[in-house]
């Protein structure tokens, strides 16, 4: 099935947009990134987290007064967390049943009428914490780096250079808009081990589109010898424009069937791969094909002045 035939968009020559878009768009997410910061879970953060289902909605400020006069100290955050459920964190180190007997102790005097049930109850360390924010860190640099060595032995330099610069481009991206739209929208947009693994799935979808562009551009590399590099790449993106489209949309409609029927844990999840598909779609065409571009052009304009 194809939805696009001979078509003939001028990607390529229009690359200057896609500069202005994608600058733009990594300016406010690193701005984001160092102003507003990401909200980090218990994963990365420590502390213990419960999620406490009621009969009945709960206000928050009042949940967050009763936890108060039971812990001694204000909780580092109470918050909505689905339908009649409240997300509770605490930087405790203590027992965690005996920390969780005292919230559901406090809940039940404090809201008499109402049933309280736990339903998830979780402890995470400072040191192990630490330990697992560096290596979500190093898992995600380390994909980078073997990408761009396979792309290497695949093809050439330029080629990988264009592919991380594009993997890095959606990365930052989908971090931005965490950092920017958390507390803002109505599910979570905590960092996590499950949002790592989602930008693990981001990097591998987005470089499996960009390799089929570029497998497509060495094609015609050999069989447009004559024309002008730019045309060969323009011809390639759009060649493989039909599949590029047809691919991200049926995994777009997946994601956001996901997003809309999955359970409240899974939003965040299923937020990032949407956004990922998206982003990793638009730099497979304005962010990896231009910089092999480029860096083939510069290539050229330097030989030529030998």
């Amino acid at each position: 099935m194809r939805i696009f035939e001979s078509t003939t968009f001028r990607f390529i020559q229009n690359r200057k947009v896609g500069y202005l878009i994608s600058g733009t768009l990594l300016l406010l997410s690193i701005g984001s990134l160092f102003l507003r910061g990401l909200e980090l879970g218990i994963d990365f953060k420590g502390g213990m987290e419960f999620v406490v289902e009621s009969s009945e909605n709960l206000g928050v400020a009042e949940v967050r007064e009763q936890l108060t006069i039971a812990l001694g100290d204000e909780p580092d955050e109470v918050k909505t967390f689905g339908q009649n459920a409240l997300l509770i964190r605490i930087a405790n180190e203590g027992d965690i049943n005996e920390v969780r007997a005292l919230v559901l102790g406090q809940f039940q005097s404090g809201f008499p009428n109402v049933t309280h049930t736990v339903v998830k109850s979780d402890i995470v360390g400072p040191r192990f914490a630490e330990d697992l924010r560096r290596g979500a860190f190093q898992a995600v640099f380390y994909s980078l780096l073997v990408i761009f060595i396979y792309l290497w032995v695949r093809f050439e330099w330029r080629f990988s250079l264009g592919a991380v610069a594009a993997l890095t481009h959606d990365v930052l991206i989908t971090l931005g808009l965490f950092s920017m739209l958390h507390h803002l929208v109505p599910f979570s947009l905590q960092i996590d081990q499950a949002i790592i693994a989602a930008f693990l799935t981001i990097v591998g979808y987005s470089l499996n589109d960009t390799v089929v562009v570029f497998d497509r551009v060495r094609e015609y590399t050999n069989l447009f010898k004559t024309e002008p590099y730019e045309e060969v790449v323009n011809k390639s993106i759009n060649n493989t424009l039909s599949r590029t489209v047809i691919t991200s949309g049926t995994t777009l409609l997946v994601v956001i069937t996901l997003f809309i029927f999955g359970s409240e844990i899974l939003r965040g999840f299923a937020f990032a791969l949407a956004v990922g598909v998206i982003v990793g779609t638009y730099s497979s065409i304005f962010v990896a094909s231009p910089v092999l571009v480029e860096l083939r052009l510069r290539a050229a304009r330097a030989k030529a002045r030998k």
